[in-house]
């Protein structure tokens, strides 16, 4: 038995010391560590040092080499120790669950800290020292007294098999509850490192890795095959296009060689030609100079006549211009003439007018004495009527009231107008603040769907089925919690647990029940569900008034920064103790060492940390641990359910104030109808009385005024006598001009006639001479007619011949050119043999040239290209071929490694699996529950879905559910998480194990059960070193005689570590127990 004592503090820091001492100083046997290491598994922790290290000045710690209990209260520094054996093996502050910085774990007020642990190796145990710096966080290794950095302390704890990052080899207590949230597949990773044999994870890894890439290559190898197919098929397209490529080449060279013959024979036609058209033209120049001597006399004679003819032409040439002349001066006459008798028509119709205007005349003024005597007759009609004007003066009145009225109505309505304007305005302004508001509820609940989705599945559920509970039943608090002020929401939010923010809060249990029921069992959801206190806490108050801790700093409680439903209120002062964390500023952080001294506090926080403190029951020294404040992420969405509240009611008062103001506007509308008609009738009263009135005097009107105009009209008349005599003398003047015109009309007349007559004459003598020439030309018409045929003829033969002669060597050159020949080259043999076996006529080449034509314009689509892409394409096809049968025997290779690999791993595991299983399944039935561990993979394939899966059944009305950390309570996990450890210890292949504070939550029968099940299963010489951590012990359990308990104490009046008697202490425990 080893022991070791803290050293002893000031007052402020109380001493702590660890005892180690055996079961059976109860029983009254003496230790006896001879030959202990013999029972030390390779790699067990033999001693652990701790200085300056979290609550600890000075320890040394001694466990056995089994099973390890280390009791004591809570405060006293238990879980010390596992952050201990961590640390010094390399751990990361991830594990341990607590602050994430190394420097957090050394002793307040201490530079720095020490941990040294020794482990036990045959051949020479190792020792490991770590020295942890606070300023920078940084740490000194040491290996067996050597320096060394991490990484080689790391090597070595791994050549030991020691894995403080497997869940089933070290387990603290802040990890506890993930051990129930590992998946399947994260449980065999851990289980295979922490009892399987060295190689099967590796095999595990080979085997995932080797699927990975069997899958790659069946995927290349299925998509070569594919390709492969298609490449073929393609080619087998492309071979027969290639085939019809080679016909259409035949055809179009046999095209060559005709394109290539066809000038020459065209050259030597139109040569041929060329020689038949030089002999006519020679013939035709004959023909035609004998013609030209026949026809010479003839021509002299009609030259003479055409020479005669020249000045007769001129003479009768001007005689016509003469009579032109005199016949356009004639017109103008006559033209003259028809103005002047148009005047005289002007002159005749301008007097018919004023007649007839005189008649109308006549015609007005008699009509209108016959008006003003009918009006007149109606005057003397009217006679006397009674006066009307004081009916019309009544009407007047009533109108001007009705006006008056309708003014009010229209200011009332206008009034009314205004204020509903500037009541819909304010309704639309609170209608805007709503909306704001629920849009931050609502982003609240996306960060809630998001984050966990199964929480908002049931919130949807819940709002659809309210009517189903009888108490009262709130929403998840991240969404009914409302921080007051958003810089104080990272103070709630890290009091409160993420898993009590998304959870429902019942007013009864029963509705929870039923709640769970639906949601868990029934829709299979993952949600948390609190039932409220049964007597309401949130008006609890707080063990000391915030005034007296304003000198600290403290400025509130934690309750008063935030607002939310009675029920959770009343929860979170119950679990939380919300109502007494006081929250303060720096000043607090500065003071910090004062501060912890003051009595009642638990809880309490600064501007950036978290403290929590514990005052130990045996010695009343406070232990404080502190963590950093997260920046909120759920709770800084904030809103006033006071003001929210307030502006649905302002808007239920502008709704109905606007219903109101819409009835009185309708009322007023109304009479203001009413008003309108009545004002309508008076008017049409009015109107008619005055129209009695003003009849009388309108019909004087209107005699006077057709009198008036009736005299107008007697002194404007027409004297017809005076303007028929000026229409006599305008005709008369008129009449002298026609005569004068008519004078010089009739001599124009009598010189076109002389003229005419003149130029009679002088046609008799022309037509004479043209008779004479006439009957000279018919005489030689014919020989002239031939004579000028013949001279066409020479010249079209001559232009011909020069047609001829240039086409020849158009085609000469061209039959050269397409032949590819030099200017005086000739043909060659080749082309000549080809030439002799191709037609020699123009017309059988043409039709043996559009023959081929049609035979190649039948292969379409066709191109060199095509040829080129199905010779590459075959290349193409022998390389992926070779290719393809390359990763076929790759593939076929890692299936046989993955063959060999799966053979080398499944089996032992399966056998592993089973031994734990076999365990397993007998713990739980000692404890008369049930409980199985297999081997589960949805596909025997896929090794990377291979999991271990733990199905437990406590009551026997239910069946076999799988462990997860929602379907059981916290106990039953604690239970089958232990027993799933102590099935894997005695496998044996990890060093040590480290489970600390797991019996919490279980209760007493299934306490003890565990218990008997650890002792019996950790003392066992064949099982590894096992620390079990336990704040307490149930009375009356049995322990063995190997395992060692380690009594963890702190107190004021712990002796110093050299001080310490072991042999003293068991002595007088031995004595005390004998007298008793």
């Amino acid at each position: 038995m080893a022991s070791s004592k803290k050293k002893r503090q000031s007052h402020v820091n109380s001493d702590s010391q660890i005892s180690n001492s055996i079961a059976n100083i109860f029983t009254g046997s003496q230790p006896d560590r001879t030959g202990a290491e013999g029972h030390f598994v390779e790699g067990s922790i033999i001693r652990l040092v701790m200085k300056n290290f979290l609550t600890y000045d000075y320890s040394v710690v001694h466990p056995g080499p089994n099973l390890n209990m280390i009791v004591g209260a809570n405060g006293t520094g238990k879980s010390s120790i596992v952050c201990a054996i961590c640390l010094s093996l390399a751990g990361k502050t991830a594990i341990l669950g607590r602050g994430d910085k190394v420097g957090l774990y050394v002793k307040r007020g201490c530079h720095k800290g020490f941990i040294e642990i020794e482990l036990y190796k045959s051949g020479g145990n190792v020792v490991i020292n770590r020295e942890i710096h606070v300023e920078n966080n940084q740490s000194l290794w040491m290996l067996n007294g050597r320096h060394c950095n991490q990484k080689a302390v790391e090597e070595e704890v791994k050549a030991l098999q020691i894995q403080v990052g497997n869940l089933c080899q070290f387990l603290p207590q802040e990890k506890v509850g993930e051990f129930a949230k590992m998946s399947k597949i994260e449980l065999l990773e851990a289980t295979e490192k922490s009892v399987g044999p060295p190689e099967m994870y590796a095999y595990h890894c080979e085997l995932k890795n080797f699927r990975n890439r069997e899958r790659e290559l069946e995927n290349v190898v299925k998509e070569k095959t594919s390709f492969l197919e298609k490449t073929k098929q393609r080619n087998e397209r492309n071979k027969h296009d290639v085939n019809r490529y080679y016909e259409k080449k035949r055809h179009l060279d046999v095209i060559e060689l005709l394109e290539k013959k066809k000038p020459w024979v065209e050259y030597e036609t139109t040569r041929k030609e060329l020689e038949g058209a030089k002999k006519e033209r020679d013939e035709a120049k004959k023909q035609l100079s004998a013609l030209k001597q026949a026809q010479a006399p003839m021509l002299r004679k009609i030259q003479l006549i055409e020479n005669q003819l020249k000045p007769t032409d001129a003479q009768i040439k001007d005689k016509t211009a003469a009579i032109k002349e005199a016949s356009l001066k004639c017109k103008q006459k006559q033209d003259q003439l028809d103005r002047k008798h148009k005047e005289i028509d002007d002159i005749k119709q301008t007097q018919r007018l004023k007649q007839m205007e005189e008649e109308d005349h006549q015609k007005r003024i008699s009509n209108t004495r016959r008006t003003i005597d009918d009006l007149k007759a109606e005057l003397a009609k009217i006679g006397d009527q009674p006066d009307v004007t004081p009916q019309i003066n009544a009407i007047n009145v009533e109108l001007r009231q009705i006006r008056e009225e309708r003014a009010k109505i229209e200011g009332e309505k206008a009034d009314l107008r205004r204020e509903k304007d500037n009541i819909y305005a304010e309704s639309i302004m609170l209608e805007t603040k709503l909306t704001n508001m629920n849009n931050l509820m609502n982003a609240k609940e996306l960060k809630l769907r998001a984050r966990h989705r199964d929480t908002h599945t049931a919130l949807q559920w819940l709002r659809q089925n309210r009517q189903l509970f009888g108490g009262h039943v709130h929403e998840p608090m991240m969404l009914v919690i409302n921080v007051r002020d958003h810089r104080f929401a990272k103070f709630v939010e890290t009091h409160i647990s993420f898993h009590d923010l998304r959870a429902f809060v019942f007013q009864r249990k029963d509705d929870m029940e039923m709640f769970m029921t639906e949601v868990r069992d029934k829709m299979n959801l993952k949600v948390n569900s609190i039932s409220a206190p049964e007597e309401s806490c949130s008006e609890r108050l707080p063990s000391r008034k915030i005034e007296s801790l304003r000198r600290f700093g403290f400025f509130t409680y934690l309750r008063e920064m935030f607002d939310a439903p009675d029920e959770v209120m009343s929860y979170l002062c119950h679990q939380y103790k919300v109502h007494d964390v006081p929250v303060g500023n720096d000043q607090t952080k500065a003071m910090i060492k004062t501060v912890i001294e003051e009595p009642y506090l638990k809880v309490l926080y600064t501007t950036e940390e978290r403290y929590t403190l514990k005052r130990s029951h045996y010695s009343n020294k406070i232990s404080t641990s502190n963590s950093a404040v997260n920046p909120s992420q759920y709770l800084t969405i904030t809103v006033d359910a006071e003001e929210k509240r307030q502006l649905e009611q302002q808007m239920k008062t502008c709704e109905l104030k606007l219903r109101e103001i819409d009835e009185r506007l309708k009322a007023l509308q109304a009479e203001a109808v009413a008003l309108d008609r009545r004002d309508n009738e008076l008017l049409a009263e009015k109107k008619h009385l005055s129209e009695v009135k003003g009849k009388k005097r309108q019909l004087e009107q209107k005699i006077s005024t057709k009198q008036d105009s009736l005299k107008q009209m007697e002194q404007s008349v027409i004297d017809l006598q005076k303007i028929e005599e000026e229409t006599k003398e305008k005709i008369a003047a008129v009449n002298s001009q026609k005569v004068t015109i008519v004078a010089a009309f009739i001599a124009q007349m009598k010189l076109r006639a002389k003229l005419t007559m003149e130029k009679v004459y002088l046609a008799l003598e022309t037509v004479g001479l043209m008779a004479e020439k006439t009957k000279l030309e018919n005489d030689c018409r014919e020989g002239a007619s031939e004579l000028k045929a013949t001279d066409q003829r020479c010249s079209r033969l001559e232009h011909r011949k020069v047609q001829l002669i240039e086409q020849c060597k158009g085609l000469m050159k061209r039959a050269k050119s397409i032949c590819r020949m030099q200017h005086d080259e000739s043909l060659t043999e080749e082309l000549r043999k080809a030439f002799s076996e191709l037609p020699d006529t123009l017309d059988e080449i043409d039709a043996m040239l559009n023959e081929e034509r049609s035979r190649a314009e039948c292969f379409t689509g066709l191109s060199e290209s095509v040829v080129d892409e199905y010779n590459r394409r075959e290349q193409e096809i022998k390389h992926m071929e070779k290719e393809l049968e390359d990763k076929s025997n790759a593939l076929n290779s890692y299936r046989q490694n993955i063959s060999e690999a799966k053979e080398r791993w499944l089996y032992p595991l399966k056998q592993l699996v089973e031994q734990i299983n076999v365990k397993f399944s007998d713990f739980f039935r000692s404890m008369q529950c049930a409980g199985e561990v297999d081997l589960h993979s949805e596909n025997e394939e896929e090794y990377d879905k291979y999991g271990i899966r733990i199905r437990v059944k406590f009551h026997s009305s239910t069946q076999l559910h799988e462990l997860t950390a929602y379907h059981q309570s916290g106990g039953e996990r604690s239970v089958s998480t232990m027993l799933y450890l102590m099935a894997l210890q005695e496998l044996n292949r990890c060093p040590f194990r480290v489970v600390d504070e797991i019996n919490q939550g279980m209760d007493p029968v299934n306490e003890r059960r565990v218990f008997d099940i650890v002792v019996r299963t950790a003392c066992k010489e064949t099982t590894s070193q096992y620390f079990f951590i336990t704040p307490k012990l149930l009375q009356n359990l049995q322990y063995a005689e190997e395992m060692t308990v380690l009594c963890v104490h702190n107190g004021c009046q712990m002796l110093p570590p050299n001080q310490w008697d072991e042999k003293a202490f068991i002595k007088r425990c031995l004595q005390r127990k004998a007298k008793a």
